[in-house]
């Protein structure tokens, strides 16, 4: 890797920070979509009581 490379990247700016980045923010979408079907069901289900 040349010097002019290394002195663009920024420290945490490695191959393996962006994957983890990547799957960190994937995570997040998943677990807050996954808490906004549970909310629409928990609303479907007590709606219908009503």
């Amino acid at each position: 890797m040349s010097v002019a490379m290394t002195e663009d990247r920024r420290p945490g700016d490695t191959d393996m920070h962006r994957r983890q980045r990547g799957k960190n923010l994937f995570m997040a979408v998943f677990l807050l979509a996954l808490a906004a079907i549970f909310f629409l069901l928990t609303l479907v289900r007590m709606g219908g009581q009503g």
